[in-house]
């Protein structure tokens, strides 16, 4: 027989030891056995669930820890509400993010003490946190780890909850929607879930709020927060705001900034004297009005407020799509008899001329409405004009979709030139609304003289 070369089998040698394969390592459970017990007790006779998971709209993850029936509270209730990462618990390994649900300890000692007193002396005590990090619907690309997410994030709430061992619920929100902070949809859903009919149920006075996104400036040994959201949540529940430091800690109060704080704007307005325009007074014959200004500074506002009760069309980009059919519909309107506003924020020159171009041909005046909203209070009335939220969904027509915030502002506009011309230029008031802590559509500036755009 022939043996083909590199195919011969190999000597054997006795020269060596031969390791013994590794013994199979057991699979340890995880799974007690009161677990499995329960697994086939009947569903009669199963003890209920400590810990209930839920989500609402694909995009607020609420966990309720329950230890069977609770008493009724007589009177308003108190909340202690506290964030989650941070605040109560931080990473074991010290890192910045968790590497699995099993990285975390209390963030300070007295936190599951202090907790259980809080309980104890009668307070609902949730945690409401932004989580995200994890998804809530479903992506192809990325279910597994979204999964894992999803997971780890359950396994590590379920195991600071059962240290606790004391009726508690979390809200997670996933998304940027209403249910993220500061917004305060968390907090209506914590209202509805514990029967509480409204916020006059609440002892806001002796409730409170705790979370490490406090606007703090850096220290010599404390660094910036990451952003103000906690407080400004606080703020817009009307309860006491403490960071984590000063909570469980006692710490002194480090000094913090916000980026727009719409309480004491309203005061600053409120208190403040203006030569903005009040009133506002139609000519005899039809004329054009053309708003400037960005989104969210109170364009659509003034028109509803100021100029449809006198009559005026509407022209709005938004809803007609394109600036072919603005004109027309300018146009129509101005042939019937009828003054028409431009409700766009017609920001370039190019943009201005094609109105004046209009005004000029049809043998009308045009007016310039200048809104000089600050960027912060422009994305305010931006982000809560597209949650529905605030006084100009109460409108009588119905707006278009709204767009997400864009730090689009005048500033970035091309400027106009304050002279005298055929165009005439008047900036509009601040409107004055009833809930202080938030509102929509507003602008402010003082009456100028007439304006010519520049070329």
């Amino acid at each position: 027989m022939t043996v083909r070369p590199g195919l011969s089998k190999r000597p054997s040698s006795n020269s060596k030891d031969v390791s013994p394969p590794p013994p199979k390592r057991r699979q340890q459970s995880a799974t007690t056995s009161k677990a499995v017990a329960n697994f086939f007790t009947p569903a009669s006779k199963k003890e209920p669930e400590k810990m209930v998971w839920r989500i609402v709209k694909d995009s607020l993850l609420v966990g309720r820890f329950n230890l069977g029936a609770q008493s009724a509270t007589q009177g308003k209730r108190r909340v202690a509400a506290f964030d989650f990462d941070s605040t109560l618990i931080t990473t074991a390994s010290g890192k910045t993010f968790s590497r699995d649900a099993s990285d975390w300890k209390w963030w300070d000692s007295s936190v599951p003490g202090r907790l259980k007193e809080l309980h104890a002396d009668g307070f609902l005590v949730a945690i409401i946190s932004n989580q995200g990090g994890i998804s809530l619907r479903p992506d192809p690309k990325t279910v597994k780890s979204d999964q894992k997410r999803l997971a780890d994030f359950k396994t590590k709430v379920t195991a600071v909850f059962n240290q606790l061992d004391f009726p508690i619920s979390i809200y997670a929100a996933t998304s940027r929607d209403q249910y993220r902070k500061p917004r305060t949809g968390m907090w209506n859903e914590l209202l509805e879930d514990y029967d509480i009919e409204n916020a006059e149920s609440v002892d806001l006075e002796n409730s409170v709020f705790v979370g490490d996104a406090g606007g703090r400036e850096a220290v010599a040994g404390g660094v910036k927060d990451h952003s103000c959201v906690d407080r400004d949540f606080a703020a817009n529940l009307g309860i006491p705001f403490h960071t984590p430091e000063e909570y469980f800690r006692h710490e002194d109060p480090r000094p913090f900034v916000r980026a727009f704080e719409p309480m004491a704007y309203m005061q600053e307005r409120a208190e403040g004297s203006t030569t903005a325009l009040n009133t506002f007074t139609p000519p005899v014959t039809p004329e054009i009005v053309m708003f400037c200004g960005s989104p969210g500074s109170g364009k659509s506002s003034f028109y509803w407020k100021h100029l449809q009760p006198f009559g005026y069309g509407r022209v709005n980009q938004d809803i007609l799509k394109t600036r072919e059919k603005c004109v027309k519909a300018a146009t129509a309107l101005i042939i019937e008899g009828t003054s028409v506003a431009i409700d766009n924020t017609n920001a370039d020159p190019e943009t201005r001329a094609v109105w004046i171009t209009l005004a000029q041909k049809l043998k009308v005046p045009i007016r310039c409405v200048l809104f000089t909203a600050t960027p912060k209070l422009c994305e305010h009335n931006d982000t809560f004009r597209a949650l529905n939220i605030g006084p100009e969904v109460s409108l009588p027509a119905k707006q278009p979709p709204v767009r997400a915030c864009r730090k689009l502002h005048f500033a970035h506009y091309s400027k106009l030139t304050l002279t005298l011309s055929d165009v005439e230029i008047g900036c509009a008031g601040c409107p004055r609304f009833s809930e202080s802590h938030y509102y929509t559509g507003n602008a402010h500036a003082n009456i100028r003289c007439p304006l010519k755009d520049e070329p």
